[in-house]
């Protein structure tokens, strides 16, 4: 049901419309972007600017017995060659745990590495020069000594723990979890058929378009630092860079100006981030670091190693009796801060068979560090993998079962009046719309007849499956999500509005901008609330000193936890207009209401006075205004999710792909979502957000994998090896929409952010072994490469 009609943005009894929601308005910073007009880290020049790279660990385990440093110094252009103790003085070190994963350990990591490197790539120096060539050469000059260590690349031997990374702890588990429902396996006995498998999951990376990169000022003699960031959190980093390199939080200021994607790979600390905040204090002057690409490889966070047995238990009438699932997951050599590495092995463990009403689930997990790079929170973490190996299982099932696949949904999905739901893994779901979801995909695909053209096909040779995924998706996360573990990172988030004398409204939000279109839909929110035309709207975001406390842009929260703070101050700022509009014309404030930039009569819609006159009335002649009457035309609201843990969204998406079986080539044919991300705000900007989520879980899929071989080396860390998903080889994706609000807040927006990614692999996989079904093989490891393909055929 669309319930935006509901929304009250204007007073009971005035205005029907819903001004800018709900429609395509195309966002303000799309024109300055697209002629150039961007600013980003490595676009800004200052006087003194000096330029860090590092001297990078060629292995992926060794001990450094030598460092000789004195030659890089001499180089032309060198300000100060440093180690990792040299830095250790001015920034200390941490260990990423969260109190609520019960067990997790990690060692302490330094900005720069002391004495051992645990995968290549890991900083163990820094060469600071006045130009960023200078200091490239004299990386050169760098002498090293290394010793060799054992090498730790497998999973299940770093399970096995027969070489230990880190002896001080132990083993290689970093964090594990059972969990276990009551009469699990009484209720697997009861099971007609019991299926089961085992998935592998390549990782990869975000390969965002900006690298990583930072420019931080340290100033003496306020003992402040400012930081320009390419990050998603400018809050979070605040207090981190206070606390490690002991500045007081209120004289950090960290401003997050045009980002270029994200996707999660930065909302995380990084050491060479650090490092180079550091360098700008201990050298007090401005120091840039920016990752290139081949950098950004080895050091950004890669996600999702994951190698999974999951088993199903059914009746032969096709209701799902339970789960069984047995996660091992490999995380590099630390659990990465604040975050951890443990949250993505988490959510899957919460979220397998998350769309289905079986009451029974058992499930195992093992965070096991390896050398490798470190993982963590990658766009839907941890919803592709618990998606697509729910969704291969559940396909496996009705295929032994001779049921149709979306007719064994239709069976088992959670039915649309059962809410609210407990899950057995213990989520809660406040409204889902599995069901109304699946019936319209298969409306928009037009099942039937695609499964017709399938079958006649296969009679000619041409190999075409269809693929199924339904999902959920976390959005919108309470304090549940890191505030009760320790972590410092804020689960509310603020909107200042402030109307100016001119009748400009500027709307200040510390949801970050990063290309999604955030500052596009507070302008919607604002604009719409209170009755003014979006030209009349400017939003700023990403800048820890203008902007309220926050948490920042991640886990699909930016609408629904941003957009309903804006809502709530907008509804305050303009009752406070309508007071003194009220004072003004010595009227009811009850008969007037906003239309158009103007004050207006509220049943006649008459103008009775611009905002910009009561503007200059409240700032300008406040002494023609009632004694004791004070305007307040700047106000800030806060808000939090508070009743449920997380406000989920659901869909379900549809790929057809074609397989060439003798070159092993997948070809994408179509693919099909539909969503249900609550009241939507700009309908162009949440299909193109699920669009570009579902090519990139495509690239999970088909493409993408971060290769190592047994020595812990990456074998594909470039743009020409290493395979992203681009145009040519897209099909066209076709989005649909369910609405279903969550009555957790005004505004019902729930967040799209990260459902197509979420939803694509698990699609893609069926689709492909529902193609390869009648050959009698299955692929189980992703990216199915043709490679792979052509192995499960037996053609090499």
């Amino acid at each position: 049901m669309n319930a935006r009609a509901e929304l009250p943005l204007h007073a009971p009894g005035t205005r029907t419309d819903l001004g800018y929601i709900g429609k395509s308005t195309p966002r303000a910073n799309a024109k300055r972007l697209l002629q150039g007009r961007g600013t980003y880290v490595d676009d800004l020049r200052f006087p003194r600017l000096a330029h860090v790279v590092f001297f990078r660990s060629p292995h992926a385990h060794a001990r450094l017995k030598k460092l000789d440093l004195s030659k890089a110094a001499k180089q032309p252009g060198v300000l100060g060659v440093f180690d990792g103790r040299a830095v250790a003085e001015y920034c200390t070190p941490w260990v990423a745990v969260l109190g609520h994963l019960k067990g997790i350990k990690s060692p302490p990591q330094h900005a720069i590495a002391i004495e051992r490197a645990c995968w290549q790539g890991e900083a163990v120096a820094a060469v600071v020069a006045e130009t960023r060539a200078q200091a490239e050469d004299a990386l050169a000059y760098v002498e090293a000594e290394w010793e060799e260590l054992p090498v730790v690349t497998d999973m299940e031997a770093a399970l096995a723990g027969k070489t230990v990374i880190h002896p001080e702890l132990g083993d290689n588990i970093c964090f594990k979890r059972e969990f276990v429902t009551e009469g699990f396996d009484q209720a697997w006995q009861k099971a007609d058929l019991v299926v089961e498998e085992t998935y592998d999951f390549g990782r990869h990376t975000g390969v965002c378009l900006e690298g990583r990169s930072i420019l931080a000022d340290y100033n003496a003699a306020e003992h402040s630092l400012t930081v320009y960031h390419s990050t998603q959190a400018p809050h979070m980093m605040q207090d981190i860079f206070a606390r490690h390199l002991d500045i007081p939080e209120s004289n950090v200021r960290v401003i997050a100006k045009d980002v270029g994607g994200s996707f999660g790979i930065k909302v995380h600390v990084y050491p060479d981030e650090m490092a180079t905040a550091a360098l700008s204090v201990m050298l007090r002057r401005p120091v840039k670091f920016v990752a290139d690409r081949m950098e950004s490889f080895l050091t950004d966070i890669h996600a999702r190693e994951h190698r999974v047995r999951v088993r199903l238990a059914c009746t032969k009438a096709g209701e799902i009796i339970g789960f069984d699932l047995d996660d091992l997951t490999a995380i590099g050599p630390y659990s990465v801060y604040p975050r951890t590495s443990g949250i993505e092995g988490n959510q899957v463990v919460n979220l397998t068979g998350g769309p289905y009403k079986h009451k029974h689930y058992r499930a195992r997990l093992n965070v096991v560090f390896t050398n490798k790079n470190v993982t963590s929170q990658y766009r839907a973490v941890g919803h592709p993998i618990a998606v697509a190996l729910t969704e291969a299982i559940v396909d496996l099932a009705a295929n032994k079962l001779g049921i149709d696949p979306a007719e064994f949904r239709r069976r088992n999905l959670i039915p649309d009046d059962a809410y609210p739901y407990t899950f057995p893994s213990g989520l809660k779901f406040e409204q889902l719309s599995h069901h109304q979801s699946l019936e319209r995909l298969l409306a928009l695909m037009d099942y039937p007849k695609l499964r017709a053209e399938q079958a006649a096909l296969r009679r000619q040779g041409v190999y075409r499956g269809i693929g199924l995924a339904a999902m959920i998706e976390v959005t919108n996360p309470s304090p549940a999500f890191y505030g009760v573990g320790g972590a410092r990172i804020s689960a509310q988030d603020g909107a200042t509005l402030r109307l100016d004398p001119s009748g400009m409204v500027n709307v200040l939000c510390s949801v970050t901008e990063q290309g999604q279109g955030s500052e596009g839909i507070f302008a919607q929110i604002a604009a719409s609330v209170l009755g003014v035309t979006i030209d009349k709207v400017k939003v700023i975001t990403g800048d820890t000193g203008v902007t309220p406390y926050g948490g920042g842009t991640w886990a699909s929260r930016g609408a629904g936890i941003g957009g309903e703070a804006v809502l709530q101050a907008g509804k305050a700022l303009r009752s406070n207009i309508l007071d003194i509009a009220a004072a003004i014309l010595n009227e009811d404030k009850a008969k007037l209401d906003i239309v158009n930039n103007e004050v207006v009569d509220r049943l006649s819609g008459a103008a009775k006075l611009a905002l910009a006159e009561v503007g200059r009335v409240a700032y300008f002649r406040p002494d023609t205004l009632p004694m004791k009457f004070q305007s307040e035309l700047t106000v800030t609201r806060h808000y939090t999710p508070r009743e449920y843990g997380f406000t989920f969204t659901n869909g379900i998406q549809a790929s057809l792909v074609e397989i060439d079986v003798e070159t092993g080539f997948v070809k994408l044919l179509k693919h099909w979502c539909v969503e249900d991300c609550g009241t939507i705000i700009n309908p162009m900007l949440v299909d193109e957000q699920i669009r570009g989520g579902i090519v990139q879980g495509i690239g999970a899929a088909l493409y993408e994998e971060c290769l190592y071989d047994d020595n812990g080396q990456l074998l594909n860390g470039n743009l020409a090896d290493y395979l992203v998903p681009m145009a040519g080889e897209m099909p066209d994706i076709v989005v649909g929409h369910i609405e279903t609000p969550t009555r957790g807040s005004e505004l019902g927006a729930k967040g799209a952010g990260e459902a197509g990614t979420a939803g694509a692999p698990g699609a893609v996989m069926n689709a492909v072994n529902d193609a390869l079904a009648p050959l009698g093989t299955r692929l189980t490891a992703q990216p199915f490469t043709p490679d792979r393909v052509l192995r499960a055929l037996g053609k090499v």
